[in-house]
């Protein structure tokens, strides 16, 4: 069992930055990609960026390319999401998850395991 935990969330102000992590409990080959996925009130859990632990081939949804960047540390078995010039729209809760599978893909379903999440709450 693959256990995800986020840590770094908390209330920025519009234009701020913030970097959320999350820390697998099992080695990189296990879950070779990772997500970012969020969630704001009354709507759907929306993809964000994943990255593979191997190459590190990574992606991203639109409304965050450009400000947001995910990487990764093999040795900490840790992947992180490196969020600037946030925006009110960003706010919601971030969830850490990962595919036993090497392709990155964008739906939800396509991930194995969830971490518990992290709420990010941008101000006006």
């Amino acid at each position: 069992q693959v256990q995800l935990v986020e840590s770094g969330g908390g209330l920025v102000q519009a234009g701020g930055s913030l970097r959320v992590s999350c820390a697998a409990s099992t080695r990189t080959f296990s879950t070779p990609t990772m997500g970012w996925f969020r969630q704001a009130p009354g709507k759907e859990r929306e993809f964000v960026a994943a990255i593979t632990w191997s190459v590190g081939n990574t992606a991203y949804a639109d409304s965050v390319k450009g400000r947001f960047s995910i990487s990764r540390d093999n040795a900490k078995n840790t992947v992180y999401l490196q969020m600037n010039g946030l925006k009110p729209e960003d706010t919601a809760v971030y969830y850490c998850a990962a595919r036993i599978n090497t392709a990155i893909l964008r739906s939800m379903h396509s991930y194995d395991y969830w971490g518990q999440g992290t709420q990010v709450t941008v101000s006006s």
